[in-house]
């Protein structure tokens, strides 16, 4: 697991003119708030955050946040980007407690893809619906990501959320907008409807 750490520094001058001063000279606005303590605003290193947004797991990981020599723990919230421009325009960091659970969205990773049973023995097509599972737990049992094997899926078969195997003491929180599928094996188009033309000949 990495360990990702952030320097910040506490920031006085607010409001949208000095946000905008600071994004010309390589500076990202951002908040910290939660765990009981009153909201900061920071500034923090706009090619430092971009290089570790590079990491799928900067964005599902505990963060150390260190503010003008404090350290303090936090999660990524929220990310604005700029809509065309390659740039981040503010980061929310939410603290960590202990004793309050985390709400996070965490990787799927997809396993065995190569020798899943569909694609080796019928030429099916794995079909991914998601990338990403929202869930909920302590910070001390947080995944770094939620691992599907493929191995046994057979053609025209859906694993849906309900099948994830989580880890201890981790709630699938996507499940509460209903039993949505993952991923999926099935035949390429072209080759299941030749498949029904024999399998229902005309005449």
């Amino acid at each position: 697991m990495e360990n990702f750490e952030i320097n910040a520094k506490v920031r006085t001058d607010i409001g949208k003119g000095a946000s905008r001063r600071m994004r010309n000279t390589g500076i990202i606005p951002a908040i910290i708030y939660g765990a009981g303590k009153n909201p900061v605003s920071l500034s923090l290193s706009h090619n430092e955050i971009n290089k570790n947004l590079s990491n799928e797991s900067f964005y599902s990981q505990i963060l150390t946040v260190n503010i003008d020599g404090k350290s303090e723990r936090a999660v990524l919230k929220d990310l604005q980007r700029h809509p065309y421009r390659p740039s981040i325009l503010h980061l929310d960091l939410q603290r960590v407690s202990d004793t309050e659970k985390l709400h996070l969205r965490v990787p799927l990773h997809f396993i065995n893809e190569e020798n899943c049973v569909g694609v080796k023995q019928d030429g099916g097509k794995i079909s991914h619906q998601m990338t990403e599972v929202e869930i909920s737990c302590l910070p001390k049992d947080l995944p770094e990501f939620i691992e599907i094997d493929l191995e046994n899926v057979k053609t025209n078969e859906i694993v849906h959320l309900s099948s994830l195997t989580l880890p201890e003491n981790v709630e699938l929180v996507s499940l509460a907008h209903g039993d949505l599928p993952v991923v999926s094996v099935n035949l390429p188009r072209g080759t299941q409807e030749e498949e029904e033309e024999t399998e229902n000949p005309e005449g």
